[in-house]
């Protein structure tokens, strides 16, 4: 059933989750992308930049059509604007080099590690209380952190710190997002996040190109934009039907759409550690997830 909520969204939890679902299937073309071009013998910066260079000029077309304003580009926050676009692409280099070398389903489950440093960091950065049952699964995350990554183990490999990193950025973009939101317009946080990655990494994506050999390559490195915008979109979108916290279990199944192109197109399945970190790491991620929505309707009724 849709019907309207009183902040004037629409309120469709199933058509939120299928968004959803839909936004991490394009977010694990962006990776399994990467990884297809980079054991072509594209650099992972080159890549990168068409990530960017692409959703930014999508963004800026569509900015474009009511006429670009210079309030879009204008913002008391600029430091935290910028700073945020510049760990958005740090993160993005980092999972791009990362997907060169290691598994996809390794790659996938050290990235949701990301919530689990996003409570850890919520106290001192932003004032939030964080009780015994989320110290206790952030202490069970890093656990399964461990398990998947192995680090003293023999198939351990120096690529995991660049997982490891993009993880960290990503972390620490979530939090800057959390700060900014309702005080910085949408559309000036995407087109820095665009702009930003594209100008840093022109540089590097000059400097390394590789010309494509055929044309899935020319195609998939041009379709990384679209896939990466396309993803945000739905996701966006998604929001917009169903609250936060009806959709946040359902960023899982990322795992489950990369494990799927790891089996078939590079005939890599997850082996048995990367497995039980998994499930370590969600099953944290979902306890801070449930102790994070208890304490929302408890504040609400509250407030009542």
């Amino acid at each position: 059933m849709t019907t309207p909520t009183a902040s004037g969204k629409i309120d469709n939890s199933m058509l939120g989750i299928m968004l959803m679902l839909g936004a991490y299937v394009f977010f694990s073309f962006v990776d399994a992308s990467a990884k297809w071009l980079a054991l072509a013998g594209i650099v992972s910066f080159q890549a990168a930049f068409m990530r960017y260079f692409g959703a930014f000029i999508i963004s800026l077309g569509i900015i474009s059509k009511d006429g670009i304003s210079a309030d879009i580009f204008v913002t008391e926050r600029f430091g935290l604007v910028f700073l945020r676009a510049l760990l958005l692409a740090g993160s993005t280099i980092g999972n791009f080099i990362s997907v060169a070398y290691l598994p996809l389903t390794l790659t996938s489950t050290i990235m949701f590690s990301a919530p689990i440093v996003i409570c850890a960091l919520s106290g001192p950065l932003l004032g939030e209380k964080v009780g015994i049952w989320r110290w206790g699964a952030i202490f069970c995350g890093f656990i399964g952190i461990l398990v998947a990554i192995r680090p003293f183990g023999e198939s351990f490999h120096w690529a995991v710190y660049s997982s490891l990193f993009s993880a960290i950025c990503f972390a620490f973009y979530t939090i800057i997002t959390r700060k900014l939101a309702g005080e910085v317009a949408t559309q000036t946080l995407q087109l820095y996040s665009g702009l930003v990655g594209t100008v840093i990494l022109l540089p590097l994506a000059i400097w390394y190109w590789v010309t494509p050999a055929d044309l899935t390559q020319w195609l998939l490195l041009i379709g990384l934009g679209f896939f990466a915008w396309f993803g945000h979109e739905l996701m966006t979108r998604a929001h917009t039907f169903a609250p936060a916290s009806t959709l946040t279990p359902f960023t899982y199944t990322f795992i489950l759409y990369l494990t799927a192109w790891s089996y078939f197109l590079f005939d890599r399945a997850p082996d048995f550690w990367t497995i039980i970190g998994a499930g370590i790491i969600i099953g944290a991620g979902l306890v801070i997830w449930f102790r994070e929505k208890s304490k929302s309707k408890i504040l609400k009724a509250s407030a009542l």
